[in-house]
């Protein structure tokens, strides 16, 4: 399980060990994946990690776990994934 409070070298240290990949490349696919995240939420769309939750646009960026979206959100944002 991932602390939510992870720092972001502490979360790519974790994925190269549990991936058998280099630091450096697990910190270029978290900052790709991050960059991805960022990139559709500034375009007004959601961006859903599986598993996880879905980050939300709006005026105050939001970020739902899976089972805590509220009544109704599910397929209903612009471009959800």
């Amino acid at each position: 399980m991932i602390c939510l409070e992870m720092k972001r070298e502490q979360l790519a240290r974790r994925l190269a060990r549990e991936s058998g990949i280099s630091p450096a490349a697990a910190a270029d696919q978290l900052d790709c994946v991050l960059n991805d995240i960022l990139k559709r939420v500034r375009r007004g769309q959601s961006a859903s990690l599986p598993g996880l939750g879905t980050f939300w646009p709006g005026p105050k960026p939001e970020f739902y776990f899976e089972g805590g979206l509220p009544p109704g959100a599910r397929g209903t944002r612009k471009g959800s994934r």
